[in-house]
């Protein structure tokens, strides 16, 4: 009985350090979180890139811009930096809650400004209440419309409402024009 305890004893060991080596089965790889790739997270990229920014009707830049999707595609980023002045940035987002983007800028001089909108015609359209817009002490609706020139360009029209959308007038107005690298 003794080696037969042995025996036992030994093969249990073997077995136990057998079930240590051997390889664990691994869990199913987990899925990445779902991508924004349908059409209503595309509706935006017409406006992706990067761009030499100018007043509609001038040759005279303003501005460099960089616009990119982010985040699985989830969202699209601006980057603004003007050759004077305040620079600023902005942060898009379509939410399939609300079947509306919505857009946050926040620019180097305090306060942020929140539009909400969709796309309409092949565009973009977005508005807002902007404190300050008209100066100091001043709240007005903006308008901003984004359309997608025939030459690639995209116009950044922004037209401000101090009745409540009553009436506008035109506030900004932005062409943006694909850099041209040195190599191309």
């Amino acid at each position: 009985r003794g080696i037969d305890m042995f025996t036992t004893l030994t093969a249990l060991v073997v077995m136990q350090a057998a079930v240590a080596q051997a390889p664990t089965a691994q869990p199913a790889a987990q899925a990445g979180p779902p991508r924004c790739n349908t059409e209503e997270y595309a509706s935006f990229d017409f406006w992706l890139g990067e761009w030499d920014v100018f007043p509609n009707g001038s040759e005279t830049k303003v501005a460099d811009s960089r616009i990119e999707r982010l985040h699985n595609g989830c969202a699209v980023q601006e980057n603004w930096m003007p050759l004077s002045g305040a620079s600023g940035g902005s942060f898009n987002a379509y939410d399939p809650v609300t079947e509306r983007w919505h857009q946050l800028w926040i620019g180097s001089s305090p306060g942020r400004v929140e539009f909400e909108g969709g796309p309409v015609e092949g565009g973009m359209v977005m508005t807002g209440y902007w404190r300050g817009v008209n100066g100091p002490g001043t709240m007005g609706l903006v308008r901003m419309t984004y359309t997608l020139g025939e030459d690639g360009s995209v116009r950044q029209h922004g037209e401000v409402s101090t009745d409540h959308g009553k009436t506008w007038s035109n506030s900004f107005d932005f062409i943006y024009r694909k850099k041209v690298r040195d190599s191309e």
